[in-house]
């Protein structure tokens, strides 16, 4: 077990990837991060059309995850399969 250990940057986006579509308090508590991480992720995710805006109304925004992430969060758990795998090897 790895404790005390700091998320890569790839391990939060697929956290947020897993929520399929959230507001942002439910992803900001699910992927337990601060507002200021929320908003970095949110902009990084929407340039690279990770995720789509989808407006509910006057306030309201959601985001909902596109068919590119949906591709990368395979890839990601592809590639996590495969590390935890290895890591079980040299047990």
């Amino acid at each position: 077990m790895k404790l005390n250990r700091r998320r890569s940057n790839i391990e939060i986006i697929a956290d947020m990837l897993r929520l399929g579509e959230a507001g942002k308090t439910e992803i900001m508590y699910s992927a337990n991060m601060s507002y200021f991480q929320l908003q970095k992720y949110l902009k990084f995710m929407l340039d690279q059309k990770l995720i789509d805006e989808v407006h509910l109304g006057n306030p309201s925004v959601s985001y909902r995850v596109t068919g590119k992430g949906s591709n990368l969060l395979k890839s990601i758990d592809t590639v996590q399969q495969i590390l935890d795998s290895v890591d079980g090897d040299s047990s």
